[in-house]
């Protein structure tokens, strides 16, 4: 569980910035964080998370 609170905040912070520089890449970015914290909330043990 520590991991997804170092990596969450960090990506989110990649994905501020490169939404800064180009917003056409909003809909991808926002697409791929959704996707990628659901998957790892419904099946936490692919990130090394215990249940």
């Amino acid at each position: 569980m520590t991991t997804i609170l170092f990596v969450q905040p960090l990506l989110a912070l990649i994905a501020g910035i490169i939404i800064l520089f180009v917003p056409r890449v909003l809909n991808y970015v926002v697409a791929a964080y959704l996707i990628l914290f659901g998957l790892i909330g419904l099946f936490p043990h692919l990130a090394g998370m215990t249940p």
